[in-house]
């Protein structure tokens, strides 16, 4: 009786999290874009995809974590999912991209965190596929990452196997956890506390009806800009002279229920980027951007082992995947902005000092350029 007892525990303590989420854009009546969202603007509004995070916050210095993205419920390596990687700019350590871009899928679970702990967290990835695959020899472990370095000890290598474990078996659908949580703990964005950010849309039905879900791991730099609103300007906090470091990176995971192959999931990643510029992100020098795209269209999984010569697919024709872009582009460019309203002021490193975005004078700016829709 004692085993109920924990699991109710922490479902109490999930459910706390999940409906105890910090504001996003839209609780602020701002609207990004024109397509619908899904029920939870998030990218488990795609069918069967889990999220889960660690979060290392540990004395004046560990501010760092885990997010695991899981495409869907079942074994991923034996129902691989097709999938493509599109690189922004590729100063960065993402493992695993030659194999998705020769075969077109992924086998694993996708694995966000900091730079340094990008090695650990591949090889519990392997452990996480060998323990539940018997007689695999091998493994393209995915793992994504951004350097916090500024708020984090990240020369210490805080982030284990246990921790990475962690967040695929605490995964689940629903309401996402943003801002300062998992891989998003230490990260920083426009100069302000960024994390992790999440959103959706939903294109029309006579184009399908299709989910495009989008998380983001933002630690970028640039002009930060809101519904085209010049809020960097406005507040005098841009790079007039580029006489700061505005590098940083942002890693982006497009999921989707369309049935699209890996040439036009690329085409799809593409145009995340495009979501990022639309922020104000300008992809520089030191940046890391990287978009992970994935199909989880049932009927397009591809069996690990089969006895058939053929992967019999059905995917949409090209001239049906422009809804597809547009909600791409709509869901990046929200979640970016989620992840910096969820986020919270932080003390990290060296008593390094980063605070969140100042919400009421970004207010006060988009109501002078009138891109609220409501107080």
């Amino acid at each position: 009786m004692i085993i109920p007892r924990i699991l109710l525990v922490v479902f109490i303590l999930n459910s706390i999290n999940s409906f105890s989420q910090n504001k996003r854009v839209r609780d602020y009546g701002i609207e990004v874009g024109v397509l619908k969202t899904g029920r939870y603007n998030s990218i488990t509004d795609v069918d069967g995809v889990k999220v889960g995070h660690t979060t290392l916050i540990i004395g004046d210095s560990i501010r760092t974590g885990v997010t695991a993205i899981l495409p869907h419920s079942g074994n991923i390596f034996q129902l691989k999912v097709p999938a493509a990687i599109y690189i922004g700019n590729g100063f960065g350590k993402l493992v695993g991209y030659s194999q998705v871009k020769e075969l077109g899928n992924i086998e694993t679970p996708i694995i966000l965190t900091n730079t340094l702990s990008v090695p650990v967290a591949s090889d519990a990835l392997i452990t996480y596929t060998l323990d539940s695959n018997e007689n695999v020899r091998s493994v393209n472990s995915i793992v994504g990452e951004t350097n916090d370095g500024w708020l984090n000890d990240i020369r210490g290598r805080h982030v284990k196997t246990e921790h990475v474990l962690n967040a695929i078996q605490n995964a689940h659908g629903g309401f996402t956890e943003e801002g300062n949580v998992g891989a998003g703990t230490g990260t920083i964005c426009f100069q302000y506390k960024g994390g992790i950010g999440a959103s959706s849309r939903i294109i029309p039905e006579n184009f399908g009806g299709y989910t495009v879900g989008v998380l983001v791991q933002s630690n970028f730099g640039g002009v930060l800009e809101i519904n085209g609103a010049p809020i960097a300007k406005e507040l005098n906090n841009y790079p007039s002279r580029f006489n700061y470091d505005v590098d940083g990176s942002c890693m982006m995971v497009v999921i989707t229920n369309a049935p699209l192959d890996s040439r036009n999931l690329e085409r799809l990643a593409k145009r995340a980027i495009m979501g990022l510029a639309k922020t104000g992100g300008i992809a520089s020098n030191g940046s890391g951007d990287y978009v992970i795209a994935v199909s989880t269209a049932k009927d397009n999984l591809i069996n690990h082992s089969s006895d058939s010569l053929f992967n019999e697919t059905r995917v949409l024709r090209n001239e049906v995947t422009t809804p597809l872009f547009l909600a791409t582009i709509e869901a990046t460019e929200e979640a970016i902005l989620n992840s910096l309203f969820a986020a919270e002021t932080m003390t990290g490193r060296d008593g390094h000092k980063i605070l969140s975005i100042p919400t009421d004078k970004i207010l006060d700016i988009l109501k002078k350029y009138n891109k609220v829709t409501s107080d």
